[in-house]
């Protein structure tokens, strides 16, 4: 077989901008995939050489086809295949035979069958790719389509007729219909036009992230909408976020099967509270990336954001209208989605008076009234006002019924106005009918029904915004000194950790823990008290027992010598009595540590991103409420400082009900060692719990530490 590796595998561009294309199982059934895919290719208006294949025709559909590949006149540039899965790989052999690059496809019964076979016949494929070179979408997709060169190579009815006109929004999903469908056909018809939409299928070659890097650097995508139903590489996905942000182009995510694997059985708390969703959400957060819930919600924060140069740069919103309920409205909702109405200028308020007088006070949303109704131009020239206001980042203009003049007035101001306008127009047209929403759509302005749909979309684009402000000012990672790896591979080399070796990691690596000393005796137990000093905690030590609360293991505050070493011979039978199997080997007496901040630290190694760093609060906040923040190792300071203002109690570390505050610096240093440890050890360690890190006003200190390896 010809060896036939493309230079540049992400290079795409003869895949999807091909010069000539053939298609294996071409027919002239329109009611068959391979017939709807020829006649649409054609009516599409694609300008390249189309070469049908199908030993049953001379011609088809007025073009030359041929029996097979190999008879083709030239190399084509990308080859579809719609054949019987036990045909495809004869195709895709006379494919590397003949030099071809790309191919797809189109032929289910594969892995998404979840049988032993489909994934079998999938893997063949997998393996056939890495050992010649050649590369493919599929098995099992829809296709793609190209509005910016005319080429489509699919069978959907959504291209059926006049082909739509190329837009700046490209579209990638694994599923044909959703992506097909409910997205690009949905996004047209609300005036979103579309540059390439890709429905990849099951990704046993080229995956999803190749398509939408692709997107990313070709000049015809501004805005790139994914559908995932899973994630093929970690690695992928952060170089996609680093060149999208570097490109200033959005990328806005539906991830599918959120609750697939909300927990998992795990040996730490931290593992137990790190669901594979909730991983996803952060990692989408830190690159940039906008998660949406369902498929509308991808195009309608494209809407805003496909405007380059008039998309929202924060969370100031304007919002005018002559419907006070609307505006009550608009404000009401716009605070639940983190969006401000800031009062006016001083100058503002002036300019507005000479428009609207006998007005006390003129508020953000500001009602007009019905007052101004039929009279010209006063709703546009209050627009054109409040729009120049320097705390105004994104005006938001209600329309309800309005004339037909003052509706084209509002549309030519928001198609000229260097900020971000969003219309919300829940109404009509009073003096034409035929008038519609499509008149702001056909001119690229933004425009919304709902005002929910319109609020979560400039919310949704200011975070972009403020993303890109702190990505922009980021410093590079630097490793903090005083971390020793070839002592912490060394102590790991020993085999399972106890707490008291785990703490000794954790020292290697600079963060600070608690004094303590192993005790096999309970007159040992009182003789380390002693010298410890002050009133200690005692807790179980054993391999088997990791979580020692459960079986009884720990005793807080301990002075005296005989309740220490009442406390030790009650801890070791308690102990006994919860696994009485289990290799004890002593009680740990460590330290009691100042009341502070309690804090959960952890690390979890997820199998598609890798070591995951989570911070939560004690107690009820991530227990019942959940309050946990994720982000991927290593941090530097900024992003460890990120992670605890994500948190919902974060004000707790500012000290309240006369707390000291708490020593947030020493909490972020060790998060950024924590998360070094973890990624320098990330071959050895699978999860990592502190619980609790106490945080005082000067300092803290690791109380309790599990580190397992994998």
């Amino acid at each position: 077989m010809t060896q036939n590796r493309v230079a540049d595998p992400l290079d795409l561009t003869r895949f999807l901008k091909p010069g000539s294309v053939a298609l294996v199982g071409a027919t002239e059934d329109l009611s068959k995939f391979g017939g709807r895919c020829v006649r649409l290719m054609l009516d599409f208006g694609y300008r390249g050489r189309i070469y049908p294949i199908n030993p049953k025709y001379n011609s088809l559909l007025g073009l030359d086809c041929f029996p097979d590949v190999m008879s083709l006149p030239e190399v084509p540039d990308h080859v579809g295949i719609v054949v019987a899965p036990n045909h495809v790989m004869a195709s895709l052999r006379q494919c590397v035979d003949k030099g071809v690059t790309f191919a797809t496809v189109f032929t289910a019964g594969y892995a998404e069958t979840g049988t032993a076979k489909g994934r079998e016949l999938q893997g063949e494929i997998s393996a056939f790719c890495r050992e010649t070179g050649l590369r493919v979408m599929g098995p099992n997709c829809n296709g793609l389509i190209n509005f910016v060169d005319h080429f489509a190579m699919a069978s959907t009815a959504t291209i059926a007729g006049p082909r739509q006109p190329a837009g700046n929004v490209g579209v990638v999903s694994h599923s044909g219909g959703l992506g097909q469908v409910n997205t690009m056909w949905r996004a047209q018809q609300a005036g979103v036009p579309i540059s390439y939409e890709v429905s990849c299928g099951n990704d046993a070659d080229l995956d999803v992230l190749d398509y939408a890097r692709f997107m990313v650097a070709d000049d015809a995508s501004d805005v790139i909408l994914m559908l995932l139903e899973r994630v093929p590489s970690g690695e992928k996905l952060a170089a996609l976020g680093r060149e999208a942000a570097e490109r200033d182009k959005p990328i806005v995510v539906l991830k599918l099967g959120r609750t697939e694997a909300g927990s998992k059985a795990a040996a730490s708390h931290t593992g137990a509270l790190t669901g594979s969703d909730a991983v996803h959400d952060a990692v989408f957060k830190q690159y940039g990336m906008i998660r949406v819930e369902d498929c509308p919600e991808l195009y309608e924060t494209a809407m805003l954001l496909r405007r380059r140069g008039q998309r929202p740069k924060g969370n100031r919103l304007g919002g005018m209208a002559i419907s006070g309920g609307n505006a009550v409205q608009l404000a009401d909702l716009g605070a639940a989605y983190g969006l401000q109405w800031p009062s006016y200028t001083a100058e503002t308020q002036a300019k507005l008076g000479q428009w609207m007088p006998g007005f006390g006070s003129i508020g953000n949303p500001t009602d007009l009234t019905a007052g101004v109704i039929g009279q010209k131009d006063t709703y546009a020239s209050v627009l054109e006002v409040i729009a120049a206001d320097e705390n105004i980042d994104t005006m938001v203009p209600i329309l309800t019924f309005a004339s037909r003049d003052e509706i084209m007035r509002v549309k030519e101001l928001a198609d000229s106005m260097p900020k971000a306008v969003a219309v919300l127009w829940s109404g009509g047209c009073s003096d034409d009918l035929s008038l519609d929403a499509r008149v702001f759509a056909e001119a690229n302005v933004p425009i919304y029904r709902d005002t929910k749909a319109l609020l979560q979309a400039v919310s949704r684009a200011a975070g972009y915004a403020e993303f890109q402000h702190h990505n922009a000012a980021r410093v590079p990672l630097v490793r903090p000194d005083g971390m020793s790896e070839a002592a912490v591979r060394e102590a790991l080399g020993r085999g399972a950790l106890t707490e008291q070796t785990s703490k000794m990691v954790l020292a290697a690596y600079g963060m600070a823990v608690t004094r303590e000393e192993l005790a096999i005796s309970a007159p040992d137990a009182a003789s380390i008290a002693s010298q410890i000093g002050g009133s200690v905690a005692l807790k179980i030590q054993s391999l088997d027992i990791p979580h020692k609360t459960e079986a009884g293991g720990v005793r807080l505050g301990l002075c005296a010598a005989d309740e220490i070493v009442r406390a030790y011979d009650e801890i070791i039978a308690s102990a006994r009595r919860y696994a009485p199997m289990a290799r004890i080997e002593g009680v740990l007496v460590q330290e009691m540590v100042p009341p502070g901040v309690e804090i959960m630290l952890g690390v979890t190694s997820d199998p598609v991103f890798g070591p995951v760093v989570s911070v939560a609060l004690g107690g009820i906040f991530v227990e019942v409420m959940g309050d946990i923040v994720h982000h991927l190792a290593p941090l530097g300071p900024d992003d460890a400082r990120a992670m605890l203002g994500g948190l919902k109690g974060a004000k707790l570390l500012d000290g309240v009900r006369g707390m000291k505050p708490a020593d947030v610096g020493a909490l972020v240093d060790a998060m950024v060692r924590l998360s070094w440890l973890a990624h320098d050890l990330v071959d050895v360690i699978a999860e990592i719990d502190l619980n609790p890190v106490i945080v005082g006003h000067a300092g803290l200190r690791v109380a309790d530490a599990l580190i397992v390896r994998r």
